[in-house]
């Protein structure tokens, strides 16, 4: 690896096994070590008096500031986002979302946010935004002439989810950041879901990249931390809002959402390649009346991704055929590889139901080319397991399915 620690023009592969680490920061080992530190002891009272003036990762302060185990998992994560300066991080990824939020957003001023967001930016937008005198309007996914038409004098920024969390509509992210940068609109994606690996963000004109590091970064479920990466002069509002704020993330959950950064790539690479045999199979399926995996080709979305996107991921949804609540509860409890929990992106595969409806302001549900009975989903996050296993659980889960309803399947 370079000495300095600074990428070469090298491979994202690559990237994400060298980044940060540099050797002030490692010395003769392959990781930083944990530093679990609350006080720097300085030399003298010289070197006290000069502490404050200098406020830059790499430089010892105060443990809230962070030490090397922190400031090589953000330097690492800034490597491997083409167009970033620096990188913040956050005890989770809802954290990410309102520190990006609020290092942008004053009182008064208008949020436009992608109507497919993730369920907690939703509440951050009619919750603490709005107790901050901070408006929040939604706006439709794929419609861009609509999402010009909602820019106001006020608006300020734009929350933007692709694809979303739930329902993986896929806007054409780029042209709705230029849009909004035309117009002196500060851009934020949630990027959790492809990564800069499957979409370089901001090198295609978004102002702010946040992720869950929670999910993919971690990869193992056993931390929560977020992260927002930006240019110079978003970066330098987004680590002085984290600051004001009093945000630091563990070093010992810093080492580990660096342990998992390195596997990042070979797991990404299979859990897309297992997401997309396994929906190939249920888009067969007579019980399924959609698939919204954008990486399956006649799949919503799927121009789209092709279009921006060089990766994806394990996470799609399917939508049961003329479904009921009691018939999709079977499904899941039938499930045997597939655990029942929230979160996404670790090893183990997981499922839960999805009820997009309630959370929709401008945007139907069910989806286009769904009956009007078939409401009832789940969403999947593929693992690393076998997926001949996976299907084979699923087969089971559908046959569970189709017990005791009055139509067949």
């Amino acid at each position: 690896m370079a000495k300095s620690g600074k990428p070469r023009d090298t491979a994202s592969a690559t990237r994400l096994i060298t980044g940060g680490r540099r050797a002030e920061w490692t010395g003769a080992v392959v990781n930083p070590p944990v530093w679990r530190a609350s006080t720097h002891l300085y030399e003298n009272y010289a070197a006290l008096k000069a502490g404050p003036k200098g406020n830059a990762d790499g430089r010892f302060f105060y443990g809230r500031r962070g030490a090397p185990t922190q400031w090589a998992l953000a330097a690492a994560l800034t490597e491997i986002e083409p167009g970033a300066f620096g990188t913040v991080l956050y005890p989770s990824g809802v954290s990410a979302i309102v520190g990006a939020l609020m290092a942008v957003l004053r009182p008064g001023d208008v949020l436009l946010m992608s109507d497919n967001a993730y369920e907690p930016s939703r509440a951050l937008g009619t919750g603490l935004l709005a107790d901050f005198g901070i408006e929040t309007r939604w706006f439709d996914p794929l419609e861009l002439p609509a999402f010009e038409a909602a820019i106001c004098e006020h608006t300020r920024a734009v929350l933007f989810e692709a694809p979303g969390s739930l329902t993986m509509e896929v806007g054409d992210i780029p042209a709705f950041a230029a849009a909004a940068r035309a117009r002196g609109v500060v851009s934020v994606l949630d990027n959790t879901w492809a990564s800069a690996l499957g979409f370089p963000a901001l090198e295609r004109g978004v102002d702010i990249s946040v992720m869950a590091l929670t999910k993919h970064v971690g990869g193992h479920s056993d931390l929560m931390m977020g992260s927002a990466s930006a240019g110079k002069v978003f970066y330098a509002r987004l680590r002085k809002t984290s600051q004001a704020l009093g945000l630091v993330v563990s070093p010992d959950d810093a080492a580990l959402a660096a342990r998992g950064l390195r596997t990042l790539g070979v797991r990404l690479e299979r859990e897309t390649a297992s997401a997309l045999e396994i929906a190939r199979w249920l888009a067969q399926r007579p019980e399924i009346a959609k698939v919204l995996c954008p990486m399956l080709p006649g799949a919503p979305g799927h121009a789209q991704w092709t279009k921006d996107f060089t990766g994806g991921c394990g996470l799609f949804s399917i939508v049961f055929r003329g479904s009921d609540d009691r018939a999709r509860g079977r499904f899941i409890d039938t499930l045997e590889l597939f655990g029942i929990g929230y979160s996404w992106g670790g090893f183990e595969s997981l499922v839960v139901p999805i009820d997009p409806a309630p959370l929709r302001s401008v945007t139907r549900w069910p989806p286009p080319g769904c009956a009007a009975q078939d409401r009832f989903g789940v969403r999947l996050s593929i693992g690393l397991e076998d997926p001949r296993d996976l299907i084979a659980d699923l087969e089971r889960a559908l046959a569970a399915w189709g017990t005791g309803r009055d139509t067949p399947a």
